[in-house]
């Protein structure tokens, strides 16, 4: 009997004292204002943050509004069990959660269930998509941040706890019809494959401040070179470098912008695996071939996978930090290991980045699962398949944009795969997905996980699918022409040749703007292309007859009812609205206070639904009342250090307003040792009720590229 006592009772503290660790709630510490961070069991040593290696801005997030801890401590929920970490974060009703990975489709993401994993997107918002971010931004002025290197699957208010604190109502399907197949969630609940991970939770009080916050916390956004915000042209794949320059020639005879331009994978001697060695037939002198480029302004951006080709001169040296399993028969570099990434870096730098290479664009990482390597694959640095496929493309960005910085050479690119941490990292992403709708929406939601996305331009059906797509690209991160496939230049549709010319001058002439709003990204972690449920004054509650909308209700109301995934701000002041092939109008949800046309100044609504027909050459661009938008004459090419150009501000509406114009070199790193300025414009009303605009001076007086003379331009008609 006393042996039966006994064992009942050592049965009885472990099961406590396993049932304690699994429920013990986590521990928060404020590691920056307004950024709470946990350990749940036991984090591994391979993590998405630890990959991006990003540094904090420090002095960015200490200028933030403080914010108390915005989540009841006791209704997070954190087990640990059988080597899995349960997580569970309160949701309350009407709520809307955002981000989660860079989705195609959708925008609100509560009550879907996802598995986060990198992968080539495959037209579902499953989860598998090319930077799955287990991070989400809610409505209520939020974040959550799961930083694991694993497979996670989320239940964005899906599942229904038998101890939910707020269960949904208990409905007959029989008889009422209110009854819901997906009943109402009050949590978000999360399974990590691994024995632990770290949280972290982001204040507001806003939405935006949210993302401010984890911009800022992973070094804040990119601020590309001048050049990398012109535009772009890829080339077909076997292209010599004679080909090459004849095709920034016919670039130049049409006067069509080009800074930059893609070098697809002939330029190896071998590719898929690559060798990442000039191929001498189509390359004979490569050194040549770029200083020729230089000379023309033009900066040369080369293809790469990184799986090594067993005849490259790299091959040997780095075998023995290599995968068990290949990719297209070429070995799978370690990246954790500082062996791989020496080699690696020995080899680019002599072979491209010393003889005047721009950056590369970055294929591969993400998936198939039947191409890349497989979740059976072991790496010499014992990291797993699933954590190496998870933070691949993050290491790959992070090592080639840390070459750069080492010569002090800003440079900006192309990558297939991202996640967690990459705010501060030079690349793009892109995929071969082209539906241009879905395009739009994953530029939407590129805003809410620190990424940048482009809606790239392929092959188009007709002039005006082309010319609609050109429009689009042109108000994105990066203007990219990919149509080497087919050979489609900007002009080879007469029909739209004029509007296609006119969408990429009027880029160049805004690049002044843009790369205001890049530093804005930079310097205050707001992203430079923005969804509307970052805007502040976005949403409505009730429509009248008019057609006009509550301006003091629910700022999100509008977007419960509908997901608003086809139009998005660029900077603070422009609303962009893309139209599609097919479309002969469109509606344009307008935030509040009063809005204006982009091209006449025309005020078209205030805080209300509106319908718009616009030609053919021209996307529907709208301007916040009291702003001012910086402009510089049309011109081929992005502005070069030293370069001084006209300036012209154009201010819309009635109210006061300003802008921080930023300036820099527009090529090296300089400017974070301070070598930039701020000018403040602004305009206000005279003591007569007129308008007048005036230019302080500048913060920092070196570099400004622009002339101290400024034409206004006050766009009321």
């Amino acid at each position: 009997m006393q042996y039966q006592r006994r064992l009942f009772l050592t049965f009885l503290f472990f099961t406590v004292f396993h049932y304690s660790r699994a429920q013990a709630l986590p521990q928060w510490q404020e590691v920056q204002p307004g950024i709470w961070k946990a350990t749940a069991g036991k984090p591994e040593k391979i993590s998405l943050l630890g990959a991006a290696g990003a540094k904090p801005n420090l002095t960015a997030l200490a200028a933030l509004p403080k914010s108390p801890f915005p989540l009841s401590k006791t209704d997070i929920s954190v087990r640990v069990i059988d080597g899995k970490t349960y997580l569970r974060f309160p949701l309350e009703e009407g709520e809307q959660l955002f981000g989660l990975g860079l989705n195609f489709q959708t925008v609100n993401q509560r009550g879907r269930i996802m598995e986060l994993h990198v992968d080539h997107y495959g037209g579902k918002d499953n989860g598998r998509t090319h930077a799955p971010v287990p991070f989400y931004v809610s409505s209520k002025g939020y974040g959550v941040l799961v930083d694991a290197a694993r497979y996670i699957t989320v239940y964005a208010g899906t599942a229904v706890r038998t101890d939910a604190k707020h269960p949904p109502v208990l409905r007959d399907r029989n008889t009422d019809k209110k009854w819901e197949a997906q009943p109402y969630s009050d949590a978000v609940e999360m399974l990590v494959p691994a024995e632990g991970a770290t949280l972290y939770v982001f204040a507001g009080p806003t939405p935006m401040n949210v993302v401010q916050r984890y911009n800022l916390m992973n070094g804040g956004g990119y601020l590309p070179p001048k050049w990398g915000l012109g535009f772009t042209q890829r080339v077909p794949t076997l292209y010599s470098q004679d080909d090459i320059l004849k095709e920034v020639q016919s670039f130049e005879e049409h006067n069509f912008p080009l800074d930059f331009i893609g070098v697809e994978p002939g330029w190896h001697s071998m590719a898929y695996p690559c060798t990442f060695e000039w191929e001498k037939t189509r390359f004979p002198d490569p050194k040549g071939f770029l200083k020729k480029l230089a000379d023309k302004g033009i900066s040369a951006n080369l293809w790469m996978n990184p799986y090594v080709s067993p005849v490259g001169s790299l091959y040997p040296k780095i075998k023995p930090f290599t995968g068990s399993h290949t990719v297209w028969n070429g070995i799978v570099p370690d990246f954790t290991m500082p062996q791989a990434r020496q080699l690696f870096k020995e080899h680019f730098m002599s072979q491209h980045l010393n003889i005047g290479v721009g950056g590369y664009k970055i294929d591969e990482v993400d998936g198939y699962d039947n191409w890349i390597w497989p979740d059976v694959a072991t790496f010499p640095s014992g990291t797993s398949a699933e954590q190496m496929r998870q933070t691949y493309g993050l290491m790959v960005q992070q090592m080639t944009g840390s070459w750069f910085r080492e010569i002090n050479k800003r440079t900006y690119g192309l990558v297939r795969a991202s996640n967690a941490g990459a705010s501060s990292f030079p690349y793009v992403i892109y995929n071969d997905y082209y539906s241009h709708k879905d395009f739009i929406t994953a530029l939407v939601n590129s805003s809410f996980i620190g990424v940048l996305w482009t809606p790239e331009v392929r092959a188009s059906k007709t002039a005006e699918e082309w010319v609609r797509r050109m429009q689009s690209v042109c108000f994105s991160p990066m203007a990219m022409l990919n149509a080497w496939a087919d050979g489609t230049k900007p002009w080879s549709f007469p029909d739209v040749e004029q509007a296609v010319s006119d969408v990429a001058n009027l880029r160049m002439q805004l690049l002044p703007y843009l790369y205001s709003t890049f530093a804005q990204y930079r310097f205050e972690g707001k992203p430079p292309f923005r969804a509307m449920n970052l805007v502040e004054g976005f949403g409505f509650k009730s429509v009248t007859v008019a057609g006009t909308f509550d301006a003091t209700a629910n700022p999100y109301a509008m977007s419960l009812k509908k997901d608003i995934k086809d139009q998005y701000m660029m900077g603070d002041y422009l609303l962009v609205a893309p139209m599609f092939a097919g479309e002969k109008s469109r509606e344009v949800y307008l935030p509040q206070g009063k809005w204006y046309d982009f091209y006449t100044g025309k005020e078209v609504g205030e805080n209300q639904l509106i319908t718009v027909t616009p030609a053919l050459d021209k996307i529907p661009l709208f301007v916040k009342d009291g702003a001012l938008i910086p402009m510089v004459p049309p011109h081929r090419q992005a502005p070069k250090a030293g370069e001084t150009l006209p300036l012209t501000v154009r201010h819309y509406g009635t109210a006061s307003g300003s802008f921080q114009l930023y300036d820099d070199d527009g090529t090296t790193f300089d400017f974070e040792k301070g070598t930039y300025s701020f000018t403040r414009l602004t305009v206000s009303k005279t003591a007569d009720g007129k308008l007048r605009g005036d230019m302080a001076a500048p913060v920092n007086s070196k570099p400004f590229g622009y002339s101290k003379e400024i034409k206004w331009e006050f766009m009321t008609p």
